[in-house]
């Protein structure tokens, strides 16, 4: 708790104290409802209501100070704090009242490319298994847009979800009036949701938060919050309108993730790319832990529903691991993962035995995921030409498929024959169709560059996704014996496979 004279301290512009000023505050709400007995009630006064108007009701539930722009008609023994920009003083009191927060959460962020997601659910789980509480922000969604806020390993709930809006939306209401005051935007969906994440881990509270950046690393809105540990995995080109059109570029944006003073986890990268990151890393005295040279993926075997693996990291051996996901890459990025939590804990080498549960609980929907058999329907987000060869190495590495049917959409703005020049190798039939949304590409145009990469005799087009699975299927089939050794591949976008994921009649987890 905080007296009104302290809070008023570090306020820096004029204000008025009108009344006691060594009374202690509770809490801060600029919501009536919420008001309890202590708190200061914050008018701020909106575009269809005052806040003002609310005070005397914030009085009746408990509220014992109210920060205003004039003075109001409310009992003497409330104490009344007068400020011209009721903004501004918020900005100044409210991270002072609750101890900077944005300094006090552990973190781990991650970036890159292809792999974030996985790496994240994986950190994840590792320190679930070593009895921490996580809260976990990953995006986009599959299913169900609470997957994006996870508590301890689930979606958060739907009350939840309401309660976290529920807290932030004062606020957000605030700065976007604020913003559109001075001729800017509202703030964006993506930007509200991490400030409902955040919110929500508060809340909760969470020991750890693991948070994959949105896009970029510098100017990306969940780098608020100073991590403690960083990983960056595998960048390549993608999102170049706003991240910039060469591999440089887009390095430099996502080194943006690096603070003083912390250990960033770098995967295998281009060497330019590495030497982007690196620089960044001495430039604010982190401490990098490279791929390759701190850590490595020393072996790997297949096994049932997965791969065992070695794993060298700075300070142990893990020997036969077995992680439960398919691919070479993400055999590279439980490696990260595992060495992220390591920094995380102190630089120690970790319990076998816990390290092991972790990484066999943890899972990863949409990327390389079996989500049916005879024939084998495979479901994968991958959306630009490096994750579409991380995809093309994972079939082939972990299914002896005779014969592969490739089901496929895109956004607009990808690079579809990027994409679709690394899987038509091994994708012996294409079937292209149509996803909803303005943001998705036009079956048209996808029909045309498909049939320029793959051959107009090996595309097929079908405008629901259900018809093109069971078109893809017939086709599969027809050209492999057994049947067991046919494959479909649903691939593309997140959203896709999301659509996928539903059709399958999987639940959001």
């Amino acid at each position: 708790m905080k007296t009104i004279k302290e809070l008023c301290k570090e306020i820096k512009g004029i204000y008025n104290i009108d009344g006691r000023n060594n009374t202690e505050i509770t809490g801060i709400s600029a919501d009536s409802r919420k008001i309890e007995k202590g708190f200061l009630f914050v008018c701020i006064a909106g575009v269809h209501v005052d806040g003002a108007t609310f005070a005397g009701q914030a009085v009746e539930k408990g509220a014992v100070a109210v920060l205003t722009n004039k003075h109001l008609d409310l009992p003497l023994e409330i104490t009344q704090i007068t400020v011209p920009d009721i903004h501004a003083a918020l900005e100044d009191i409210v991270p002072y009242f609750y101890d900077y927060p944005g300094k006090k959460m552990r973190m781990i962020g991650v970036t890159g490319t292809n792999g974030k997601t996985s790496t994240s659910r994986m950190i994840d789980s590792l320190l679930t298994a070593f009895g921490m509480k996580t809260g976990r922000f990953t995006s986009p969604h599959l299913l169900d847009v609470r997957e994006r806020i996870s508590l301890e390993g689930h979606p958060i709930t739907r009350e939840g979800f309401v309660r976290a809006w529920e807290d932030v939306a004062p606020y957000i209401a605030m700065v976007d009036e604020r913003s559109q005051e001075e001729g800017g935007p509202r703030l964006s969906f993506f930007e509200v949701f991490t400030i409902m994440a955040y919110a929500a881990f508060a809340d909760y509270p969470v020991d750890a938060a693991v948070v994959e950046v949105g896009m970029g690393g510098r100017w990306d809105a969940t780098n608020v919050i100073d991590a403690g540990v960083s990983v960056i995995t595998p960048i390549a080109l993608d999102h170049t309108k706003w991240l910039g059109s060469t591999i440089e570029e887009i390095a430099r944006e996502k080194a943006g993730i690096i603070k003083p003073g912390q250990i960033v986890v770098i995967m295998a990268q281009e060497e330019a790319v590495l030497n982007i990151l690196l620089e960044q890393a001495r430039s604010v005295d982190a401490i990098a832990r490279v791929e390759g040279r701190d850590f490595e993926v020393v072996g790997r075997q297949m096994g049932v529903g997965g791969q065992m693996v070695t794993i060298r990291t700075p300070s142990a051996i893990y020997e036969d691991v077995f992680v439960p996901l398919f691919g070479q890459y993400q055999a590279h990025n439980a490696a990260a993962a595992l060495v992220a939590v390591e920094a995380f804990m102190g630089g120690r080498g970790l319990d076998g035995r816990i390290v092991e549960q972790g990484l066999m609980n943890a899972s990863s929907p949409g990327r390389m995921q079996v989500v049916r058999h005879s024939p084998t329907i495979i479901v994968d987000a991958a959306h630009n030409p490096a994750g579409a060869a991380t995809l093309r190495e994972a079939v082939e590495s972990s299914f002896a498929f005779a014969r592969i049917a490739g089901v496929y959409s895109a956004m607009g703005d990808k690079d579809v024959e990027g994409v679709l020049s690394e899987v038509e190798p091994f994708v012996d039939h294409l079937v292209v169709t149509q996803m909803p949304g303005e943001r998705a590409a036009d079956l048209a145009r996808l029909e045309e560059i498909a049939g320029e990469v793959f051959g107009p005799d090996r595309v097929d087009v079908r405008e629901s996704l259900a018809d093109a699975v069971d078109r893809a299927a017939e086709i599969a089939e027809a050209g492999a014996e057994p049947a067991d050794r046919s494959g479909v591949l649903v691939f593309g976008s997140v959203m896709l496979a999301g659509e996928m994921l539903k059709l399958a009649g999987h639940s959001p987890r």
